[in-house]
């Protein structure tokens, strides 16, 4: 049940930010939904493989910027997905995964609580 509502967060997060960034443009909520999900699994597969090897060469000291890379790539490849979602840049994407990941984690810890893992 958790994951469904990190997945609407994520949608809300997404629509606020292209409302609030010119360069990134959103057709619609359930575009957005659409978007979180595919981030939510490519993050979670091809993220996952390419965050290993980024990991290793920064002796994992950077691990919080190589996500966030990686999650930009995530970004850009949902780009390429969906014809109702556009980020123009790769700069906007690195925005984008910033205001994703610290908005998203805030509201997740606001509306879910503290997770133990």
């Amino acid at each position: 049940m958790n994951w469904l509502l990190q997945l609407l967060i994520n949608a809300v997060v997404l629509l606020l930010a292209s409302k609030i960034m010119p360069t990134v443009k959103i057709r619609s909520f359930g575009t957005a939904v659409g978007v979180a999900l595919v981030v939510g699994i490519l993050n979670a597969t091809i993220g996952a493989i390419l965050r290993f090897p980024l990991n290793l060469v920064t002796l994992f000291l950077l691990s919080f910027f190589v996500r966030l890379i990686v999650l930009a790539i995530v970004i850009k490849i949902t780009d390429k997905l969906f014809s109702g979602f556009e980020v123009r840049s790769f700069t906007s994407a690195i925005i984008l995964a910033c205001i994703m990941a610290v908005a998203g984690s805030l509201l997740t810890y606001l509306l879910v609580g503290p997770t133990n893992y």
